[in-house]
């Protein structure tokens, strides 16, 4: 257990910081179910759009380092590849 004043409000600070970077994490999450629902769907149009906020979220989320940079590029490019795959077929 913390002793000190400045390791008490450490546990603060980082038990805030969790709570955020977990919403964060929950709609990164969402934003890609809902493109993979759009996908199986068959609804391309709506695929594209919602390949789009996905890529938008991953991207902040990448940029708040609640993901890794990398992280986020590879499952943009997953994503994409995904998309592609479909419109092509």
């Amino acid at each position: 257990m913390a002793n000190t004043p400045g390791a008490k409000k450490a546990i603060r600070k980082i038990a805030r910081r969790t709570e955020v970077n977990k919403a964060r994490r929950s709609r990164v999450r969402t934003f890609i179910r809902k493109f993979e629902e759009a996908l199986t769907g068959g609804d391309l149009s709506a695929a594209k759009s919602a390949f789009i906020e996905a890529q938008s979220e991953l991207m902040r989320a990448a940029g708040k380092g609640v993901v890794h940079k990398n992280t986020g590029s590879r499952k943009v490019s997953r994503l994409h590849a995904q998309l592609k795959r479909a419109s092509l077929a």
